[in-house]
């Protein structure tokens, strides 16, 4: 949908200051229009650094209100995300070596794919791998909203994997390195 210039430049203005108030510069936003039945559907992406990207959906009977609701939501996962970065520097100041400790949950059988079903392969992007804590990787699978992020673990150097199931919490894979013989 085509956008005035008034919409345009109120976007620009209230996004930065959004931004901003939590980070010196994003790498890049994107702000979508989108005109429904009884009104407006707006959706942002802030791609924040470091892989980082939040996203903020909003509906109104105006473009302006509709802009608002997203512009709040994203400005809200981004003030969680700069809290838990200065809480991470405090804690990791204080001690490097401590991993939070989540519950590992076995996947229900009725999750699994059928092995027949063979689905298809809609994309496959390269994707660098990050080194971090556990916590950092829930946080970006948070704050991303991803259905899962694979990363290596700063502990111990292996590759690890954190999901959301779907009862709502969080799964992490740390694979065991078999000893050879």
């Amino acid at each position: 949908m085509d956008v005035g210039q008034a919409l345009r430049t109120h976007t620009e203005d209230a996004l930065s200051a959004a931004v901003s108030k939590y980070f010196d510069r994003a790498i890049d936003a994107t702000v979508t229009y989108s005109k429904v039945n009884s009104g407006f559907h707006v959706e942002i992406v802030v791609h924040a650094g470091r892989g980082v990207t939040v996203h903020g959906t909003g509906e109104g009977g105006e473009a302006y209100p509709a802009l608002d609701i997203a512009l709040e939501r994203v400005a809200k996962q981004l003030r969680r995300y700069h809290r838990k970065l200065v809480n991470h520097h405090a804690n990791a100041a204080a001690d490097e070596n401590h991993v939070a400790q989540y519950s590992i949950l076995a996947q229900s059988q009725e999750d699994e794919v059928a092995v027949e079903a063979h689905p298809a392969i809609v994309a496959e992007m390269e994707h660098s791998i990050s080194t971090m804590s556990v916590s950092d990787a829930v946080m970006r699978l948070d704050l991303g909203n991803l259905p899962v992020v694979m990363f290596k673990n700063g502990s111990h150097g292996g590759l690890n994997v954190v999901y959301r199931r779907t009862d709502g919490n969080v799964g992490w894979i740390d694979p065991a390195v078999a000893a050879s013989n």
